[in-house]
């Protein structure tokens, strides 16, 4: 009985430093934004979004990710079906080795979201928050046009609160070394003291999400929404502004982001889409 008592610890111990090398592993996501089929030509069609979308499907089935994150506006017309079914059919053709998750955007659910464009938006896509892990990555997805502005749809706004709250707690006592959290708005560009404008979380919601993460030790926030790159730091916390694979607004071609992880390090680079490398090299 002690011998097999013996060797059955030294599969639990094996088991568990397998897992553990796991998720130490260097690996690689990519981080895209604001596809926005028609927003190239107001919503009469959407050929732009297509190649643009599925050159960025293409190269991500080449360099093979761990995942994809799609931080809003998916859609420029919200439940316009067209365009949703575009998306979901270049989405589709994705490598299924590699997971895809979608965050809702303004143009998903309306600049100012009610409970039932929120639930149009379930119906095609699915939830609008959940979590997911990945390696030693804990991820966050929130719906933040309900942090924008929660004002016709306060009880859905009140209640991802609450959930906020108690996933924040569940990844703190997780085995993961990242939490990081997945928005479309960007709680601010560039500093954490900003004014308010269209593209950032106004000052009194942002400080209370930002003390929250600070709390938690969520050390990485990506967002979309700007059509073009920024950054910036709130102590210890980067907030990642990451450019469209649909229709730029500013210098930076339409791209995304790769994400590399090595340990605790985490560093990321946006490229544009006829710039990508062959393969992906994590230093």
């Amino acid at each position: 009985m002690m011998k097999r008592y013996y060797i059955l610890s030294g599969f639990v111990l094996a088991a568990f430093l397998f897992l553990a090398g796991c998720a130490s592993r260097p690996f690689t996501f990519f981080q895209m934004a604001d596809t926005q089929f028609g927003f190239f030509n107001a919503n009469k069609e959407f050929s732009r979004e297509t190649k643009n979308f599925e050159a960025a499907i293409t190269a991500t089935n080449r360099l093979k990710p761990a995942f994809v994150v799609v931080c809003g506006d998916l859609v420029n017309k919200p439940a316009d079906l067209p365009q949703i079914t575009e998306y979901k059919r270049i989405a589709a053709m994705l490598d299924p080795s590699i997971k895809l998750y979608s965050v809702s955007g303004n143009h998903d659910v309306e600049n100012i979201p009610t409970p039932a464009s929120l639930a149009a938006y379930k119906q095609h896509f699915g939830a609008d928050r959940y979590t997911f892990r990945s390696g030693n990555i804990f991820g966050i997805v929130l719906n933040s046009s309900l942090i924008k502005d929660p004002s016709l749809a306060p009880e859905e706004a009140a209640a991802q609160d609450v959930w906020l709250n108690s996933v924040l707690e569940k990844a703190k006592k997780s085995s993961a070394r990242h939490i990081m959290v997945f928005v479309h708005h960007s709680f601010f560009l560039s500093d954490p003291n900003e004014p308010d404008q269209y593209f950032n979380i106004n000052t009194e919601r942002r400080k209370y999400y930002l003390n929250l993460f600070e709390k938690y030790g969520v050390k990485q926030v990506f967002a979309g929404h700007y059509h073009r790159n920024a950054y910036g730091k709130a102590g210890q916390l980067e907030m990642i502004t990451t450019g469209p694979v649909g229709r730029p607004l500013g210098a930076d071609s339409s791209g995304f982001r790769i994400v590399n992880i090595k340990g605790n390090i985490v560093g990321h680079r946006y490229y544009a889409l006829d710039s990508l490398p062959n393969r992906i090299k994590i230093k």
